[in-house]
This record gives structure tokens, C-alpha cells and sequence, in this order.
């Protein structure tokens, strides 16, 4: 976006202010407008920042080969009829065993639709962020402001009946700038609407079939196996300073017990 800088504006505004010769009255009414400038930001401010965050989902779902495409089919269906209120198709990707889905649907969709995605299937993982647009969206409104009552006033000074062709001519272009610019505002802060209003979602489906669920298995298994080994590993090595401390004391115990044994034979009859 070009934006100049809002010291250039004051000075082209003032310099075209003092060769149009404003009356009192056009002064008066300026500093009432600007008086109210405030009040409107302060308003803007208060606002509920949990109403701007902008949510994303990413779900993925296993099924069977065969499976995959109806149930892609019938989720961009849904989303197509507005069947869980109003969503938008955003990107599809179909191949042989890994398929996505991207919509935006309105937050009361997203469950629905992440079921009827899902249905015969896994819901292997879902990740779900949220971005805060509260100081986007503020500081787009206080640029509009900011540029809507620059636009006002050019508009006042180019109606002054002494102003010259020169003056009229700047302001035109200055204008057109100045359009430009609100225009540009403005499609952003649709877009950063249809963010909050809705949530961003896709559906990645992945295939499942009988080797992927033996190598689940057998993955599992060796998880299993490798925290039992580090278990009893780690349980032999706490124990083994102690095992070192007794083995000696078993030593000197056994002697003990043989000697006791032998005198005791020799001193019987």
C-alpha cells in the first residue's frame, strides 16, 4: 500500500487551507469534527478481543483406500450445499492413497463436517491454532478514520469559491490517492472479517489397509519391548551398588556358616 506520511498531508492541507482563505465558520466546524476523533477510538478500543481471533483446523482421518474419494465427495458436497451452514471450498487435492480437503465454514460447521469426513474411519490427529487480528483490525479502523476525515476536508476546501486551478488539480490527485488507499483498507478489513466470522478447515485423508495395521502392531510392540528393556536397565542399575555391597557379606557369611558347621561335627561324640 502507499501511504505518505501524515506530516506531508498536515502541510499540504494547511498550505491549500491558507490560499483558500477559510472562513470562521469552516474553522469552527473542523475543530468540532476533530473533537469527536477521540470518543470513536476510545469506543473501537473497548471492544472484545476474544470476538477477533481468526481459528484454523487441520484434521487427519484414515480410511480405506476405497473410501477415500466418497467420503472427500460427500464432505465438498456438504460444504458446496451449505449443508452445515455457509462454507466455502478453498482447495482440493486428490491422489491415489492421500487426499485433502480446504474450506472455510462457519464455526458451528466444523464438527459436523469433521464427522461426516470421518464417518467408517479414524481420526488420527487434529491440530487446531488461533490468530489474535484485535490490533490488525483496531489499527485498520483508525486508518480509515484517519483518511476518511483527510478525504472530508479536501473535499470542503476544494468547494471554497477563491481556490485556484493549480490547488484544484493537487487535491484531485491527492484524492485519488486518498481513494486508493480507503479502497485497499477496506478489502482488508473484509478479509480480516471473513477470518473471525469463520474458520479455516482441512481435512487430509490418508489410506489404511491391513500392512499399515500390522506395522502399527508391530511398531507398537517394539515400543513396548524397548521400554521394558530400559526398564529392567535401569531398575539393574540402581540395584547393582548394592548387589556389590552384598556379595562380600555373602562371602564372609557362607565361610562363617561352613566353620560353625565344621566345629559343631567335630565336637560331636
Amino acid at each position: 500500500m502507499n501511504t505518505r506520511k501524515p506530516l506531508t498531508r498536515l502541510v499540504l492541507l494547511a498550505s491549500l487551507t491558507l490560499l483558500a482563505a477559510c472562513s470562521h465558520e469552516y474553522n469552527s466546524g473542523a475543530g468540532e469534527e476533530m473533537q469527536e476523533m477521540p470518543a470513536s477510538v476510545s469506543a473501537r478500543e473497548t471492544s472484545d478481543p476474544a470476538a477477533m481471533l481468526a481459528y484454523e483446523h487441520h484434521i487427519g482421518i484414515k480410511l480405506p483406500a476405497e473410501q477415500i474419494s466418497e467420503r472427500l465427495t460427500a464432505a465438498r458436497e456438504a460444504c458446496a450445499n451449505a449443508k452445515f451452514g455457509e462454507c466455502h471450498i478453498l482447495k482440493i487435492h486428490q491422489s491415489q492413497s492421500i487426499s485433502s480437503l480446504t474450506v472455510r465454514v462457519l464455526p458451528a460447521g466444523v464438527e459436523p463436517l469433521i464427522a461426516l469426513a470421518g464417518e467408517a474411519g479414524n481420526i488420527t490427529s487434529r491440530y487446531t491454532s488461533a490468530e489474535d487480528l484485535s490490533q490488525a483490525v483496531k489499527d485498520n479502523r483508525q486508518q480509515q478514520a484517519q483518511l476518511a476525515a483527510y478525504a472530508k476536508r479536501m473535499e470542503e476546501i476544494s468547494r471554497r469559491p477563491n481556490i485556484t486551478v493549480a490547488d484544484l488539480m493537487t487535491l484531485a490527485r491527492e484524492q485519488a490517492d486518498v481513494q486508493q488507499q480507503l479502497d485497499e483498507l477496506s478489502q482488508a478489513a473484509a478479509q480480516q472479517q471473513r477470518r473471525i466470522d469463520t474458520n479455516l478447515l482441512t481435512l487430509n485423508f490418508s489410506e489404511v489397509n491391513a500392512d499399515s495395521t500390522w506395522r502399527d502392531f508391530t511398531g507398537s510392540l517394539g515400543d513396548l519391548l524397548l521400554r521394558s528393556s530400559t526398564d529392567a536397565l535401569s531398575v539393574l542399575a540402581y540395584g547393582l551398588p548394592f548387589l556389590l555391597l552384598l556379595f562380600p557379606v555373602a562371602l564372609l557369611w557362607r565361610w562363617a556358616w561352613r566353620r560353625f558347621v565344621s566345629r559343631k561335627a567335630k565336637a560331636a561324640p
